[in-house]
């Protein structure tokens, strides 16, 4: 089997960063870093780095740290990174400096919990509209209450290329499936939009079942198609509920009835192609 894809992994260290959010999680409070990745009987092609969450001070180091790592393993092809595009115009000087670092492909800053009001504000659509003259993408994060909102940003920005993580974090553990379906296929049909099929494993109740995540990835991948899908791990968090193995094999299920093409774009080509990826930390691609 061609090697794959992950769109969606971190690492951290909290002996060398503030991460807060570890500190209700002390399973996770530990260095997780390219030598900890584990994909079971699967080949990594390559990985791509989304950020963890450090202070906002401390961003710009994580992502030298993560360049660092990239030198001594290959596997990692692109960065996801911290930028303040909240603050609107004021985020060009941490843009121009993230432009700048040859393994950045994409920004992120945390949505979820942010009040619906903050996600469709002037001074965030204008930092956001900002990513495009830079060729980086925006990695959405948000809970599947907030949908409605998103679909409103990525309609405001249609010359940023936005992503999904975790398909808008469905409420996987109690079933629901509605008004979810809805709000997410909304924000697919902006032709801006992908997603990750990635971090049900979370968002599902102890003991979960393949069956109880299936219905969401199904609708995901009718809702955006494959050539705008990509596999994703949400690795290590991911580890309180699952493998990295368990996941890959639960995507590959779900696409194995599709053709040849269609299972390379989900697996590889999409996050290839839509992040720009470099053919290794030594080689990186130019951005466009």
């Amino acid at each position: 089997m061609t090697a794959l894809i992950d769109s969606h992994l971190h690492f951290w260290d909290p002996e060398a960063r503030r991460y807060e959010w570890l500190d209700a999680l002390p399973a996770l409070r530990k260095r997780f870093g390219p030598d900890d990745v584990d994909p079971g009987r699967h080949e990594l092609g390559g990985v791509v780095f989304v950020q963890a969450d450090a202070r906002d001070d401390e961003a710009l180091d994580e992502v030298h740290w993560v360049q660092s790592l990239a030198l001594e393993s290959e596997i990692v092809r692109g960065i996801v990174a911290y930028a303040p595009v909240h603050l609107g115009a004021a985020a060009t000087p941490n843009l121009d400096a993230l432009a700048g670092e040859p393994l950045v492909v994409g920004v992120r800053r945390l949505l979820q919990g942010r009040p619906v009001d903050e996600i469709v504000s002037p001074a965030l659509l204008a930092g956001v509209r900002l990513l495009a003259a830079y060729g980086l993408t925006f990695d959405v994060c948000v809970t599947h209450d907030q949908l409605p909102a998103v679909a409103q940003l990525v309609s405001a920005c249609p010359e940023t290329t936005f992503v999904v993580d975790h398909l808008g974090k469905p409420p996987v553990a109690t079933g629901e499936l509605d008004p979810w379906r809805a709000d997410l296929a909304r924000v697919a049909a902006a032709p801006n939009t992908l997603c990750k099929l990635s971090g049900l494993a979370t968002e599902a109740a102890p003991g979960w079942s393949d069956a109880d995540v299936r219905p969401y990835l199904a609708h995901a991948l009718d809702s955006f198609g494959p050539e705008r899908c990509m596999l994703g791990s949400d690795w290590p968090v991911a580890t309180q509920q699952t493998t990295m193995e368990r996941w890959f094999d639960i995507v590959l299920d779900l696409v194995s009835t599709l053709n040849a093409q269609e299972q390379d774009a989900v697996l590889r080509e999409t996050a290839s192609r839509s992040y720009g990826l470099s053919t290794s930390a030594r080689d990186p691609l130019p951005r466009t």
